[in-house]
């Protein structure tokens, strides 16, 4: 496209003969067909141009005293410009316009030569049309790119949508699966329990059986001893006396199996905070507990979390977002680990902020992977492993809660993470919400 939009640029004006007097030059700007340009290109005999004469030079040498008559029948190689902007077709647009604005001298008083690729002149184009074109080409190119934002932006919203319900899905599954270990030996319990009351159930009916034999007038002896031999039995089989330390140990077990579901449960609430406001005031240590209760499953065989956790005044957040940094960070740490290794979270106060650190002692990173960990994509993980969107999305909720997060890492002795958070933040949450 770049030959064919230089050559809409072109004006087809015919070209001065080098030996055409100055007032015939003056008298053809003055004609209708000439009045639209600045200047007119001299050519040799051979169709090449020699120079632009002006109007600005032909009106500064006739606004002289008997100008006219003094250079009127000179030729007007005698007062062009010998060194006129000379541009070819075949040149590009950009080309173009980037030669011309580099040569251009302000006031603009000479129109750009056009030529053909032997260097014959085929007219006259305007700086003006050629800004024009410029003007279009950008705008154009500007409505491609909004376009092409506007895409980047939707599927960059399908992506992070996309990686937060993977990370939803690895969550559910790890919750899933630590509510199943207690909620199996509470069934078994349950199960043994029934097994365990079968026996006393027995023994009730065989007393109960004897107690209407002592009670009946027309009992024999006969009776009476077949009645005392199966309540005999149905206690042996009961044997009250070891039961009740079975029904403790199996009520302590059942008891704590509850108590470990009542946690999960209350600790998926905290985490995923449906039930509360987009911002509030919150403590952060919640939010530090409930996401390790969520994160237990995934990264307990891997390593050991320790937490210093100090006093905090509470802080306007959305503290679904926050758990949502937190288990990226735990995970990410866990995943770091070659070996089983060691996690601490510490939080503390500052004046105007809270802090919060992850450190782990895994095998680290050098600092050329550390300047891209929080770019959107980049991963160090295998192909299908990772999609590379967990702390740019961290990244991105830490920033818009007007906060910051830093690594710092070092091979073969771990990587901390460092979140700060501002106080005060309510007002500014409210408005992105």
């Amino acid at each position: 496209m770049s030959s064919s939009a230089l050559a809409r640029l072109l004006k087809p004006v015919a070209a001065l003969p080098a030996a055409m007097s100055i007032s015939d030059v003056a008298d053809r700007l003055l004609t209708a067909e000439h009045k639209d340009f600045l200047s007119l290109s001299v050519v040799d005999d051979d169709g090449r141009p020699l120079g632009l004469v002006s109007r600005s030079k032909l009106q500064d040498i006739f606004m002289q005293r008997f100008g006219r008559d003094l250079w009127g029948r000179r030729p007007v190689v005698e007062v062009m410009n010998p060194q006129p902007l000379i541009v070819t077709l075949e040149t590009g647009l950009e080309e173009a316009a980037r030669q011309i604005t580099g040569q251009l001298q302000y006031p603009i008083i000479e129109d750009f030569v056009l030529v053909d690729g032997e260097g014959r002149y085929r007219g006259l184009g305007t700086v003006l049309d050629l800004l024009k074109a410029m003007e279009d080409r950008i705008a154009q190119r500007n409505r491609v790119l909004r376009k092409a934002l506007i895409e980047l932006r939707e599927s960059q919203t399908q992506l992070v949508q996309a990686e937060k319900m993977a990370s939803l899905g690895q969550m559910v599954a790890g919750v899933a699966h630590e509510l199943n270990t207690p909620l199996g030996y509470v069934k078994n319990n349950v199960q043994l329990l029934r097994e365990l009351i079968g026996p006393l159930f027995e023994l009730a009916e065989a007393q109960a059986a004897l107690g209407d034999c002592l009670n009946a007038a027309d009992a024999d002896e006969q009776a009476l001893a077949r009645a005392l031999e199966s309540a005999a039995r149905a206690r042996e089989r009961a044997a009250p006396e070891m039961l009740a330390g079975d029904l403790e140990q199996l009520f302590a077990d059942t008891q704590y199996g509850l108590e470990q579901i009542g946690e999960l449960v209350v600790g998926l609430k905290d985490f995923a905070r449906l039930d509360r406001a987009m911002s509030e005031e919150v403590d952060l240590n919640e939010c530090v507990r409930s996401t390790l209760v969520i994160a237990r499953n995934g990264i307990k065989d891997k390593v050991e979390v320790l937490t210093q956790l100090g006093e905090l005044p509470r802080i306007a957040c959305a503290p679904s977002q926050i758990n949502q940094v937190l288990l990226n960070l735990l995970n990410n740490a866990a995943q770091a680990m070659e070996r089983f290794g060691r996690i601490l979270v510490k939080t503390w106060a500052e004046p105007d902020a809270l802090c919060l650190s992850v450190q782990d002692n895994g095998c680290g990173m050098p600092p050329e992977v550390c300047k891209r960990i929080f770019d959107p994509f980049y991963t160090t993980k295998p192909v299908g492993q990772g999609t590379g969107l967990g702390l740019s999305i961290s990244f991105k909720i830490v920033q818009d809660h007007g906060g910051s997060i830093r690594v710092a890492s070092e091979v073969g002795r771990g990587t901390r993470f460092l979140i700060r958070l501002p106080l005060g933040q309510a007002a500014t949450l409210q408005r992105s919400a």
